[in-house]
């Protein structure tokens, strides 16, 4: 349950005291950091009334404060919802409620009906949400079997179950239109609920079941990431990779999202190379690209005449070998131009002395003088060993003689 700004100060908790729910760090997925939190407003405005309250797997709404309850980050609050009421945490308060409502296209005049916060969550509320909540799981998994037994090519990835238990939410996959009349019907009598049924798409069911990626970390689309941009395979050729589905495919089977993050870095830097399909002439004939490091600035080439010798060579000698071409002229020898790597050299480093002398002939001399050293511990053990019984068994001889004696 710990984040960032869970920590303790002269021994008072400064978190937002939700038990693992809050949205100020990693606690929960999508976190938000509130910067405008201690910005005073003029005296003269009033605060923005209206609050973002995020629910099961990251699905955030917004909803008016009518009533002027003082809530704070990481409350419980029960708020309306199109029949009942639902349950939530307050995520964000405040300036920063606009600022969101403008990225995501939010007009509070084109909202019917305005969605009310009713109260903060009663210890009632709480425990028919976590009772409500303890249903999904075997809920999905029954549900799965309903939708199996009616051939339905569909996979229902979550269940979300509302905060009063009275409506349940079920989201699911399908790479085509599905008829699922006779399902809802059978999940409502098996139930006792209202179902909704809602389609999702990949990318957002990986979000909301989350996971591990390739880079070892939480995927992005869990825990920070809520727009999810168009991705090509021409973002992995500007990044010279491999083109591998297995390795370009996220969890969610589509491309990575990443792939995405440094492509504008690199679309940068290759402005700089000559284009692949650019050959330089030589003297000895023609020289054809095969690949290129954009980060040690780094060209191989291959001469028409021999495909299997790849030339290395700096990017500012390629440069120059096509601006010698566009003037008319036609360098003799590509080998001219190669670029070897020189070899490192390791350093030596003396090993300390320690003991007199160099330390590593103070290990050897014990496995030199281990065998002398036993035969003469095994000598004077003899010896003693030796001495040892011939006293004993003088000394047995001398305390038995007068026992014979006393029985003649």
């Amino acid at each position: 349950m710990a984040c960032s700004n869970c920590s303790s100060g002269g021994g008072v908790p400064k978190g937002c005291k939700s038990n693992g729910s809050c949205g100020t760090g990693g606690c929960g997925k999508l976190p938000v950091f509130d910067w405008l939190a201690n910005m005073e407003l003029p005296s003269t405005d009033q605060p923005f009334d209206w609050v973002e309250v995020r629910f099961k797997n990251g699905r955030k709404e917004f909803y008016h404060n009518a009533n002027g309850l003082p809530l704070q980050l990481g409350d419980a609050v029960a708020v309306e919802a199109h029949s009942g009421h639902d349950i939530g945490n307050v995520s964000i308060t405040g300036e920063l409620v606009k600022l969101q409502m403008n990225k995501k296209n939010f007009k509070i005049e084109d909202q019917e009906p305005v969605l009310k916060v009713y109260r903060k969550a009663s210890e009632k509320d709480l425990e028919t949400w976590a009772s409500a909540r303890g249903l999904e799981k075997g809920v999905m998994m029954r549900s799965r079997e309903v939708a199996q037994r009616l051939s339905l090519r569909m996979k229902i990835s979550d269940v979300e179950y509302q905060g009063d238990g009275s409506k349940a939410t079920f989201y699911y996959t399908a790479e085509e239109r599905v008829d699922f009349r006779q399902l809802i019907r059978e999940l409502a009598q098996l139930f006792s609920v209202r179902i909704e049924m809602r389609q999702i798409g990949a990318r957002q069911e990986a979000g909301r079941l989350g996971g591990i990626g390739s880079c070892g970390r939480e995927l992005c689309c869990s825990t920070w990431l809520s727009d999810f941009r168009s991705v090509n395979t021409a973002a992995a050729r500007y990044q010279q990779l491999s083109l591998n589905p297995q390795k370009l495919a996220g969890q969610c089977g589509k491309l990575k999202c990443c792939l995405n993050y440094e492509l504008d870095s690199y679309m940068e830097a290759v402005k700089r190379f000559p284009s692949p399909s650019k050959k330089l002439k030589l003297a000895q004939g023609t020289a054809v690209f095969q690949k290129m490091d954009i980060f040690k600035e780094m060209l191989w080439y291959a001469l028409d005449s021999d495909f299997t010798n790849w030339i290395p060579m700096k990017l500012d000698q390629v440069l120059e070998i096509v601006e010698a071409n566009q003037r008319g002229e036609y360098p003799d020898d590509i080998m001219e131009f190669r670029y070897e790597e020189q070899k490192r050299q390791k350093a030596e480093l003396e090993v300390a002395d320690f003991v007199g002398g160099n330390a590593e002939d103070s290990i050897t001399r014990f496995d030199q003088s281990k065998g002398k050293r036993g035969n003469r511990n095994r000598n004077r053990g003899g010896n003693r060993g030796g001495k040892g019984r011939s006293q004993g068994k003088g000394q047995g001889q001398s305390q038995n003689a007068p026992k014979n004696t006393k029985k003649d």
